[in-house]
């Protein structure tokens, strides 16, 4: 792992889940667990190889545990700034996020990484 790290993906969890009008709003908490599982049993559509897979919660879906495949972190203030955190840490590792929202695409993509959209991973 010390040539060759997987591939880091962060997912925007509000986002993600917010993109999608199925009740989440009554259960936030809830909906990020249901994206977790999803993203431990499909990891990245159409990306064979290893990934590591962090999910960032906020708000009321922090707490929500990590399990085999997803590491999930529960961001003390904006999600958005922990998203850019993590994305900033390893610049010489490939990044991808996994967000729709516009200012959070322009801020991570400064510090090199790159960004898919929410349906990449629910479709």
């Amino acid at each position: 792992m010390e040539d060759e790290a997987p591939l880091l993906v962060i997912v925007d969890g509000a986002n993600v889940v917010g993109s999608r009008p199925d009740g989440w709003w009554r259960d936030r908490r809830g909906a990020a667990e249901r994206l977790r599982d999803r993203l431990a049993e499909r990891g990245l559509p159409g990306h064979p190889t290893p990934v590591e897979l962090v999910l960032v919660v906020e708000g009321a879906a922090r707490g929500v545990e990590s399990v085999p495949g997803v590491r999930v972190e529960s961001a003390p203030g904006s999600g958005d700034d922990r998203i850019v955190e993590l994305a900033a840490e390893d610049p010489g590792r490939p990044r991808l996020v996994v967000t729709a929202d516009r200012e959070l695409r322009r801020r991570v993509t400064e510090s090199g990484a790159e960004v898919i959209g929410p349906r990449s991973i629910l479709d």
